[in-house]
């Protein structure tokens, strides 16, 4: 009597056509989802992790259950970003500060870690290397001034994200191709393939998981440049701006928003050069911005 298949953990690395390829220790197959998921909504996504049936009674490789998730995106689609690598460039682009805020944000909102990378630092004098640790002090971001030109940096990059799922984000023409380039040759699939995978090869840009070297995983987020800020409030935003934590305590209201309250103690450190005006004041615009948007 022919014995059940046992159940597989695996992660989703690419969902297309409605299939999804779904990376275990082995293999890569490609799975339907079970109809339980498209009834409840919750859809399975690049990153997740999930137990798969080989082999059902109908031959079809199934996802059975979606591991819970630590972090979801919506645009891009994606599950389980552990690190936000956010990009600027020194020069050709000129880093825009209060970009780079809106993405730290929704990183912070989203609990993934931090790096702050500066790209094509071989254009960058040391003082304004200085300004850049200056503005960025006291949030506990890991800064690496990086070239993919010269190299400089990129082995540090590499440490940083070992054995971790990572998503660049950044405006266009700052070289995160490059910089992914840089961290290693990034292969979609790593594992012999399920013969249920040998279908045509699909030509629509997709998001992928991606291997490379030292353990790396990168999403290939196709046209991305910027999270979308769809869930954050104003009344929370003072909690995505890390350096302001060890002064909220002293100020006079529970709940300041650090804007025109008295006694504020977060703009007494920002008139005591303990926070930088950059800081306050991308904190100050988007507040604005999204002081009177409704969530829905």
């Amino acid at each position: 009597m022919k014995q059940d298949p046992t159940p597989i953990k695996g992660t989703i690395i690419k969902g297309i056509g409605g299939f999804y390829y779904v990376e275990t220790s082995d293999l890569v197959y490609e799975c339907k989802a079970k109809g339980r998921f498209r009834k409840s909504g919750h859809t399975p996504m690049v990153g997740d992790e999930v137990m798969i049936l080989p082999g059902n009674r109908e031959g079809e490789d199934v996802i059975l259950e979606i591991l819970p998730r630590i972090n979801e995106f919506v645009r891009p689609p994606v599950a389980n970003v552990e690190v936000s690598l956010i990009v600027a460039a020194a020069a050709e682009p000129a880093p825009i500060f209060s970009f780079i805020d809106r993405l730290i944000v929704m990183a912070e909102k989203k609990d993934t870690e931090v790096i702050l990378i500066f790209n094509k630092c071989e254009l960058m004098p040391e003082e304004e290397r200085e300004r850049i640790r200056r503005i960025y002090r006291n949030t506990g971001y890991e800064i690496v001034f990086v070239s993919t030109y010269t190299g400089e940096g990129i082995s540090h990059l590499k440490e940083l994200a070992a054995h971790k799922k990572c998503m660049l984000a950044g405006a266009s023409g700052v070289g995160k191709s490059s910089i992914a380039n840089a961290m290693g040759e990034f292969r979609m699939e790593t594992g012999e393939i399920s013969r249920k995978t040998r279908r045509g090869r699909h030509t629509t840009r997709h998001v992928e998981l991606l291997s490379g070297d030292d353990g790396i995983r990168l999403f290939d987020t196709p046209g991305f440049t910027s999270y979308e800020m769809l869930d954050v409030t104003a009344e929370e935003l003072r909690h995505l701006y890390p350096e302001f934590e060890d002064y909220e305590e002293d100020c006079r209201f529970n709940g300041c928003a650090h804007m025109a309250e008295p006694d504020c103690a977060v703009k007494k450190a920002l008139e005591d050069g303990n926070i930088s005006t950059e800081r306050y004041g991308s904190y100050v615009r988007i507040y604005e911005e999204l002081k009177d948007k409704k969530i829905y």
